[in-house]
């Protein structure tokens, strides 16, 4: 079965950059027709998605992020890793990676992203001076 495992550092400091990766076990990150994402959840708010990269390896970002994220993966090692530039105690959250996969719904003619299916269990990250 598919498995997701964040990893990287638990404290950041103000404008430096958050770089977290993400290990797939189970699966590749090169298999269409999967999205590999990062997610995150700050303390007493909702989800945020914040990208993915696809199975080519094109980064889809957030417009509440772009600016700031990016997105790397080394497929020898089915990992991807994302990168938060300039972070800020804001960025306080818990991050997770997951895996979905886009979804044609001939109703309304357009593609749904919503099918998740795998998830890491999260990774604690505290920015602070």
């Amino acid at each position: 079965q598919v498995q997701l495992q964040e990893s990287g550092p638990g404290l950041v400091k103000p404008s430096q950059t958050l770089s977290l990766t993400c290990t797939v076990s189970g699966g590749s990150i090169t298999t269409s027709p999967y999205y590999w994402n990062w997610i995150r959840q700050p303390p007493g708010k909702g989800l945020e998605w914040m990208g993915a990269i696809d199975y080519d390896g094109n980064f889809h970002g957030s417009p509440s992020f772009k600016s700031r994220t990016s997105m790397s993966r080394d497929t020898s090692k089915d990992q991807f890793t994302l990168h938060l530039s300039s972070v800020a105690p804001e960025d306080t959250a818990v991050y997770f990676c997951g895996r979905d996969q886009p979804e044609w719904n001939s109703g309304n003619g357009k593609w749904s992203y919503l099918r998740w299916d795998y998830w890491g269990q999260g990774t604690q990250v505290t920015v602070s001076s």
